[in-house]
């Protein structure tokens, strides 16, 4: 009987049985699918690493950044197709150039470009190529940008004089202004205008080709910082507003009264960012109250009262900072608010903003980027046509 049952058995052991080339286990599952394999924590880097505890964040300053990573393919790609000649670009171009329009390396264009059906379009060429462009709406669009950039123009001139002001020897290279100028509001043809106002800038070339915006005319009307302003109407809030406390023994023995009069002893006056601060010691009080006073001032001329560390820093030589700025701001929480990761970390201007994180005195254009995004989160122009057909008939009537 075993040995019946042994014979029978031995076919299925045999690998040349005929049966089994047909018999596949493909849709046994091997991986567990991606999906459901739990996340890997993100390393500890200065890349990861957020430079202000999760006790000490303020929600509204955080969502500012989440915003403009949310609408960094958006900005950027209007910033560099308004710049191109027929403001449209190769689609196959556009895909090696994801720095320049603000997407993800190894990720595709098209996914981005489909997000926002009433800003961007795509189309076959009579070249057979497909390319990127502004849609007739978004054109209508960038026409209402231009005119609030032709009436600003004469605020953007004062916040470049400004600039100018503060800077050490009263001159900055022309493309240090031109890379940051999206943080003040300059527009993208001011080299062009640079010579309408002779009496305001002269361009110096140096030797080795590079264009140096000097200022020609100071003028004392200018020279005034917000701080300063801010005192005339609320002296108490300027007061408070930097603090630089003064080192002594706990022997002294000194009331907390007493400790606030020092501190404010100590901490008054500030110094003027008009001033000739940089002559200072570096390492003086005097000179750290400087820089703070720098640093506000440079906030305050942006349009939305706050900066990436990158772009200050790229002006350190001309407002003489110093590597310790970071530190030096950590000591001021009652007037900075840094946000970020420590690798690419924000400064925000506390004064500029209401207790719900509003801007207090917000710029036309900022207005315009607002209705901009709200157009971004619209997925289908047949569902909004109202709205824009709205939109027109207040651009005609304007």
């Amino acid at each position: 009987m075993a040995s019946r049952l042994f014979s029978l058995a031995k076919p299925f052991l045999n690998p040349k049985f005929p049966n089994l080339r047909s018999f596949s286990t493909s849709f046994l599952i091997t991986k567990t699918p991606k999906k459901h394999k739990p996340k890997r924590p993100k390393p500890d880097s200065p890349r990861t690493r957020s430079v202000t505890p999760d006790s000490n964040k303020i929600p509204h300053f955080e969502s500012l950044l989440a915003r403009d990573a949310k609408y960094r393919f958006l900005t950027k790609t209007k910033e560099f197709l308004s710049k191109q000649p027929e403001q449209i670009l190769r689609l196959d171009d556009a895909g090696k150039l994801y720095r320049e329009l603000g997407f993800p390396r190894g990720r595709k264009v098209t996914k981005f470009i489909s997000r926002y059906p009433l800003l961007f379009t795509s189309y076959r060429h009579s070249d057979n190529k497909i390319w990127l462009g502004f849609t007739d709406f978004m054109d209508q669009l960038l026409l209402e940008e231009r005119s609030i950039m032709e009436t600003m123009e004469e605020d953007r001139v004062t916040r470049i004089r400004k600039l100018l002001m503060m800077s050490k020897n009263k001159r900055i290279p022309l493309s240090k202004i031109y890379h940051k100028r999206l943080i003040f509001g300059i527009p993208e043809d001011f080299r062009d205008k640079i010579g309408k106002y002779p009496d305001y800038f002269r361009l110096v070339v140096e030797d080795d080709g590079k264009q140096i915006l000097e200022l020609v005319n100071w003028d004392p009307s200018l020279a005034v910082s917000a701080l300063e302003k801010e005192f005339l109407v609320n002296e108490d809030k300027v007061k408070k507003a930097f603090k630089f406390p003064v080192k002594y023994g706990k022997d002294l023995g000194l009331e907390e009264n007493d400790v606030k009069k020092l501190n404010l002893l100590n901490t008054l006056p500030l110094v003027s960012p008009y001033s000739d601060g940089w002559k200072l010691d570096s390492w003086s009080l005097e000179a750290e109250k400087y820089r703070v006073g720098i640093i506000h001032e440079f906030l305050s001329l942006t349009l939305e009262k706050r900066a990436l560390i990158h772009h200050i820093v790229e002006f350190k030589e001309e407002f003489s900072l110093t590597r310790q700025t970071y530190e030096m701001l950590k000591r001021q929480p009652w007037t900075f608010y840094l946000a970020g990761t420590e690798m690419n970390w924000a400064v925000f201007l506390k004064d500029g903003y209401d207790e719900n994180g509003n801007l207090i005195d917000k710029d036309p254009l900022l207005v315009f980027n607002e209705k901009l995004y709200k157009f971004a989160q619209m997925q289908q122009e047949e569902e909004e046509e109202e709205e824009i057909s709205g939109f027109r008939e207040k651009l005609q009537g304007d």
